[in-house]
């Protein structure tokens, strides 16, 4: 009888010691797997840099060990990088047309103003998005025409294959119509060359203008987070996430995938001018 208590009691404690060890057992993440690592790469769009490099960094602080990369190509090389595999996600500020939609698949992240903007010293403040059509396609070529000092007006816009071009073109109508003094590579241009000449005039993300230019109301409503939302500013478009139909992100990808969609990003995308969708 002692004999067969000890062996109970001595099968008992492995058990018990078998219990604690799982249970002791952790990640520096503390939901019981190991860290994330690897890469994330990201190509495209470069309206979306501001937001696109918030997010990361921030994933990339809570992930120490996973590498995040973002090229700012444009909107079309974007969506060719990641169609072609040399990114695990695409950046595109305009929606994927049917044909890239065969093998893509389209995540609208966040909504984006078009802000019009014009030199600081131009007096004008607001266009309709007639006259702005109007502008573009050369029916008005004077400031004067429109309220504002005598001055012909230069046409500043990106280049073919932007996802803000596509965007403001679609919505104003002036698709293949507009007379572009500048066709330009980057928000950041844009904003740089109507900041430095008196009468011009150019298209640039919400999320990336600043003070060095002047932001039009549109029909008198201005580019706002809230406007945007509620649609009552009229120019915008979506921050759009393309990834290849049928095929399994990486783990980080698929995880920072999965967390600049959730509503913990919300509050980085609106710090960063962009109204997200969750």
């Amino acid at each position: 009888m002692k004999k067969v208590l000890v062996c109970l009691f001595a099968a008992f404690m492995a058990f018990a010691l078998a219990g604690c060890g799982n249970g002791g057992e952790t990640s520096s993440t503390g939901s019981g797997s190991t860290a994330l690592s690897g890469s994330i790469s990201t190509d495209g769009s470069t309206s979306m840099e501001s937001v696109i490099g918030a997010l990361g960094e921030a994933f990339t602080q809570e992930n120490p060990d996973v590498r995040f990369t973002y090229n700012p190509t444009g909107s079309g090389s974007g969506i060719t990088a990641v169609t072609e595999g040399r990114c695990d996600i695409g950046l595109s500020s305009r929606a994927l047309t049917d044909e890239e939609k065969q093998t893509l698949t389209e995540t609208t992240l966040a909504l984006d103003g078009i802000a019009i903007i014009v030199n600081n010293s131009n007096t004008v403040a607001d266009l309709t998005v007639e006259q702005i059509a109007q502008i573009y396609t050369g029916a008005i070529t004077n400031w004067s025409q429109v309220g504002g000092q005598d001055g012909e007006i230069v046409l500043i816009g990106r280049e073919a294959g932007s996802g803000t071009r596509d965007g403001f073109e679609s919505i104003t109508g002036t698709e293949d119509e507009c007379l572009y003094r500048q066709e330009l590579t980057s928000t950041g241009d844009v904003i740089t060359t109507v900041s430095q000449n008196p009468n011009a005039i150019g298209y640039a993300s919400l999320a990336a203008v600043d003070d060095d230019v002047k932001t039009l109301t549109v029909g008198g409503v201005a580019p706002s987070e809230e406007t945007v939302k509620d649609g009552s500013y009229v120019v915008q478009r979506p921050f759009v996430l393309a990834t290849r139909t049928g095929e399994d992100l990486s783990p980080a990808a698929q995880a920072f995938f999965d967390y600049i969609t959730s509503s913990d990003a919300a509050s980085i995308i609106s710090q960063q001018g962009a109204v997200p969708v969750n």
